[in-house]
């Protein structure tokens, strides 16, 4: 938009023209002008309606105007101010006229009106046949259509306008990417180098061409040269697919890199970003680590953070997402994504409250409301739930989620008419199947069941390793156990891993009881542990060493029972990879209190848990400060108290993911615990 003003600013400079154009020169005008050169729309819009109160038939003032209120997207009072420039400013004005249709173009885009900004920009281009800048806006309009023929005329007419207008030529070159004619668009990308060798968007772009391609060294130099000159978004993003496609090569031109540049973060943050792409968590946190200490970036910790999210470390997790918290004034993002860290950790209470803290910062987000009435969901609190949703609604009526998750909890409460309406607006907003997200949910509930699996198998035909999750939902929603249970598996085997979520996932209701659930779910948890120590045993970092530890057990009743301490105080404790947290019955965390072993502070209050029966529920949360078996000792251990007093002391998955690969050795009767530990 800068660019635009003070292209039309130098227009401004005289009041009288050739063709004897007179054009506005008060003071008011000119003052007003002035501050939209310097982007202070509130001074502008003051002097400017005080021109119009003067002068009310100044169409160039509205034309101003009404520029500065879509910038502040109040588009309806921006369209009506365009129109009365349109009219007002004379036609043989050709150059301020054009302006005066590019902007109601503008605004027609934000309207989402493409036919009449389609107009205005032909009206804008009869004004000014030669002036680039209204064919480059008019072809990204026909690109975003796919229309790419009418595009590509446009993107020529630039280039017969100045032969070197490399925005033409890199549009000709998107358009043949976006027609996966690949050798086409090299050569358009070719040729934009030779014209600007360090302009980062043609060596990005080009990397997509060597992609489609399956010129992976091309495309990794490419993406290399791009980081290199801005660190070019595009570029960004194609490094991620490289990290999918070309994972070695990839790794290792970074680390050439990282040589050559042995003082700079990006690349080392980068190769945190490739192996995060490939899910080699430990790996990228090693590198985002080594990248905080050089540059200390909230977006950095804020990785950190989310890598151990993905590896079950709630604890880490929350440290980090603190520090990115810390590191950045504003806060509300990181807190965001702290609140859905907890809700993973089963914390929904605590996400609650993070996230009204996020509302507060940003009342006027949608998707905090969202992930609020989630959280609620998760607690217990319906009609919270649906208040939430209600709001999240309110402030963005688009968002076909919210509707079916809203539906689901009306249909719960037996409202079986606001369900519906729900639901329909679920279909309607989410209407192309192929693209659909949650239609397949909404049909079923209003008694189509054939359309909703016909939904359904077109977005498994597009990407089933991608959507194998939703549908063992829809299945499970059915009553299909079977198919539910294959398809969840599916998901597992294609590398879903959160199991957090699976486990309080209202739509797998129907298949949680049952032992196949419970044995899926207890072989991809441990996969997962062999995954994370698999990840940790490539490490090549020499600050850390293997270590094996064999802890003795007895076996009774069929379990593992295993010597432990809690706070020092001596017990045993059930091996079971089934429970999803730490809980210890109520006798002995009233006798721990009782004689100081948890303190008050140790309290931190109530949330919901999943025992290893499949149950959910209600505990009170306390602090395990120190828990030591064998040579192992882990820290700040969350456990929940349950109201069964001859409950086990159950170490679940919260603990024994930390823990690194545990194989049970039945002969020996010890647990082989293989983990990283640091060399001294």
């Amino acid at each position: 938009m800068r660019y635009l003003i003070l292209s039309i600013l130098v227009l401004c400079s005289s009041a009288m023209l050739a063709d004897n154009i007179k054009r506005p020169d008060s003071y008011n005008y000119n003052r007003g002008v002035e501050a939209i050169s310097k982007n202070n729309t509130e001074e502008a819009l003051d002097y400017l309606n005080k021109e119009i109160q003067e002068h009310p038939d100044n169409g160039y003032a509205f034309a101003w105007i009404a520029l500065v209120r879509n910038y502040n997207e109040e588009f309806g009072r921006a369209l009506t101010a365009v129109n009365f420039a349109v009219k007002k400013i004379p036609t043989k004005d050709k150059e301020f006229k054009a302006f005066a249709y590019g902007t109601r173009a503008k605004v027609y885009l934000n309207l989402e009106d493409t036919i009449q900004a389609l107009r205005d920009y032909g009206q804008a281009i009869n004004m000014r046949p030669n002036d680039s800048r209204f064919y480059d806006a008019r072809a990204q309009i026909y690109y975003e259509q796919e229309k790419y023929d009418l595009a590509d005329k446009d993107y020529q007419k630039m280039i017969s306008l100045k032969e070197g207008d490399v925005m033409g030529y890199m549009g000709i070159g998107r358009n043949a990417n976006a027609q996966k004619r690949y050798e086409d668009a090299v050569k358009q990308f070719d040729y934009v180098i030779k014209l600007e060798q360090n302009y980062s968007s043609a060596y990005s772009f080009r990397a997509e061409s060597y992609m489609g391609l399956k010129k992976y060294n091309e495309a990794i130099d490419d993406v290399i040269k791009a980081l290199y000159i801005d660190h070019d978004d595009k570029a960004f993003y194609e490094l991620q697919q490289l990290a999918d496609s070309a994972f070695d090569a990839t790794v290792a031109r970074l680390k050439v890199q990282k040589l050559k540049n042995p003082t700079e973060s990006i690349w080392t943050y980068d190769l945190g970003v490739v192996y995060e792409t490939a899910n080699k968590y430990n790996k990228a946190i090693d590198y985002y680590k080594e990248a905080l200490n050089k540059d200390s970036s909230p977006v950095t910790a804020d990785r950190i953070s989310q890598c151990y999210d993905e590896l079950g470390n709630y604890d880490k997790a929350l440290e980090y997402c603190d520090q990115a918290i810390a590191l950045d004034s504003t806060k509300s993002n990181y807190l965001y994504f702290k609140a859905n860290i907890l809700d993973n950790a089963g914390r929904s209470q605590e996400a609650i409250k993070v996230m009204t803290d996020y509302i507060a910062n940003n009342p006027d987000a949608s998707d905090g409301y969202y992930r609020r009435g989630w959280f609620k969901e998760h607690f217990g609190d319906t009609d919270g739930a649906v208040e939430d949703y209600t709001m999240a609604i309110t402030l963005q009526p688009d968002e076909a989620y919210t509707y079916l998750n809203r539906g689901v909890l009306y249909r719960m409460k037996g409202e079986k008419a606001k369900a519906e309406a729900d639901f329909k607006q679920v279909v309607r907003l989410d209407s192309i199947p192929k693209d659909a997200d949650c239609s397949f949910y909404a049909y079923y509930y209003l008694g189509q069941k054939d359309k909703a699996i016909e939904v359904l198998n077109t977005i498994l035909d597009k990407d089933k390793k991608g959507n194998s999750y939703d549908a063992a939902c829809l299945y499970s929603i059915m009553g299909e156990k079977e198919k539910a249970l294959s398809y969840l598996r599916q998901s597992l085997e294609d590398g879903y891993r959160r199991f957090a979520h699976i486990k309080c996932d209202r739509d797998l209701n129907n298949i949680r009881n049952t032992e196949e659930f419970k044995v899926l779910l207890k072989e991809f948890e441990e996969k997962h542990l062999q995954e994370i120590a698999a990840d940790a045993d490539g490490d090549d970092d020499s600050a850390y060493e293997l270590k094996v530890d064999e802890v003795p057990f007895a076996k009774e009743g069929g379990v593992c029972k295993v010597k432990c301490s809690i706070n020092g105080l001596p017990l045993h404790f059930i091996f079971d990879t089934g429970a999803a947290d730490v809980s210890i019955s109520s006798v002995e965390a009233t006798f721990m209190i009782k004689n100081d072993y948890l303190s008050s502070a140790d309290i931190i209050g109530k949330q919901n848990y999943m025992t290893a029966d499949g149950n959910i529920i209600e505990g009170t949360v306390v602090n395990l400060r120190d828990v030591t078996f064998g040579s192992l000792h882990l820290n700040n251990i969350k456990a929940s108290v349950t109201r069964n007093q001859a409950a086990p002391l159950l170490l679940g998955q919260s603990v024994l993911s930390k823990l690194g690969k545990i194989e049970i050795d039945n002969t020996k009767k010890v647990l082989r615990i293989t983990h990283k530990q640091k060399i001294k």
